[in-house]
């Protein structure tokens, strides 16, 4: 699916891109609990929507287009 198999975790795989969304950051392969509690506490990011569309990461990956 959108081939993501190995950006997420297993239980993940096949599912659609709107239950991805709104799945928790631990969706994500590499991103633990303890990342979850960090983005959480930092950020407000609980699901890999709210990572996605985060307003501080979303400029980050501007200012890098726009540098490469």
């Amino acid at each position: 699916m959108l081939g993501l198999e190995k950006k997420l975790m297993k239980e993940w795989e096949g599912k659609s891109a709107q239950e991805i969304a709104d799945a928790p950051v631990t969706a994500i392969a590499g991103v633990t609990e303890g990342d979850a509690e960090k983005l959480l506490a930092a950020f407000g990011i609980k699901t890999v929507r709210d990572l996605g569309t985060n307003k501080y990461f979303r400029w980050a990956q501007g200012v890098v287009a726009l540098a490469d």
